[in-house]
Parts: C-alpha cells; sequence; structure tokens
C-alpha cells in the first residue's frame, strides 16, 4: 500500500485529499459521540459531547461549503487514523467498570480526536493560503478554532473534576 495515492502530484491534489480526510473522520465522529454521551456520567462532559456532536455536524456542512467552493463535489476517503483513535477508544471503555475512570478515559478518547482534527484543520488551513484560496481558509480556520475551544473546554473539565474523581 502506497503512502498517497497515486492522483496526488500536486498541492491542491492533496488539499483535496486531506479534505475528503477530514470529511470522513468528522462523519465518523458523529456516529461515535451519540454512543460517548450515553457512557458519560458526568453531567458536564456529557453536555460537552452533545455540543460537540451539534458542532460536528455543523462542521460537516462547513466542509461541503469549502469542497464546493473548491470546485469539487463532497467525498470521503477512508481516513485509518481516526478509525484507529475511535476503535481504541471504544476498546478501553470496554474494560472499564468505574464510571468515574470511564468519564477520564472517555475525555482523553475526545481529546487524542480532537488533537488529531486540529493537526488537519491547521494544515488545511495553512494549504488553502498557499493555494491562493483565501476564502476556504477563512471557513476552515471556522473550524479549527472550534475544535482548539472544545479542546480546552475538554481539558479544564478533565482537570477541574473528572481526573480527580477517577484518581
Amino acid at each position: 500500500m502506497a503512502l498517497f495515492s497515486k492522483d496526488i502530484k500536486t498541492l491542491d491534489d492533496l488539499f483535496v485529499h486531506t479534505l475528503q480526510d477530514i470529511y470522513y473522520a468528522e462523519q465518523q465522529i458523529t456516529k461515535a459521540l451519540p454512543q460517548m454521551i450515553e457512557m458519560a456520567s458526568d453531567p458536564q462532559l456529557k453536555q460537552a459531547f452533545q455540543t460537540h456532536l451539534g458542532e460536528t455536524e455543523q462542521q460537516i456542512q462547513m466542509v461541503e461549503q469549502v469542497f464546493r467552493m473548491h470546485g469539487h463535489d463532497p467525498k470521503g476517503v477512508t481516513c485509518p487514523a481516526i478509525d484507529g483513535i475511535i476503535d481504541e477508544a471504544q476498546e478501553i471503555a470496554g474494560d472499564i467498570d468505574d464510571p468515574q475512570v470511564l468519564d477520564a478515559a472517555l475525555t482523553a478518547a475526545a481529546q487524542a480526536v480532537e488533537h488529531y482534527e486540529i493537526t488537519r484543520y491547521g494544515t488545511l488551513v495553512a494549504w488553502a493560503k498557499q493555494l491562493g484560496r483565501d476564502d476556504c481558509a477563512s471557513v476552515l480556520h471556522q473550524i479549527l478554532e472550534q475544535e482548539k475551544a472544545t479542546d480546552q473546554k475538554l481539558n479544564r473539565i478533565a482537570e477541574s473534576k473528572i481526573n480527580t474523581k477517577a484518581a
């Protein structure tokens, strides 16, 4: 298996491929979040996950907008990275009986997802600018800022109570 598709020859091709990657990732996240909401016991954590589910649904629409702005139909490509992060989180969560430890694990898993998204969106913003697509970069930057805010919110919840209760 090649590291990159043979169809990727230019930065523009790489931009579109990465956009397809994050589009798939966002869709997988919308499937995983309801399970995380159900498993979480801390009300503040549940609410954070519910808020992020709504944001993720909005972000999918924003990514679709970027596809159209860039002259492409929205389409995802399998993202082994997000699949791995989600699979690992589900596996670990399945091994935990203590609800407080489970909340800590869910928070950590959610932050792993956020860090992946921050990396992807940061790269997409930089490439969009390099390609002279400030319009696309602007939309992607909005998503990037939402992802950073979600990560910070999860970090505050973890440090203020989740981790302490799990200890």
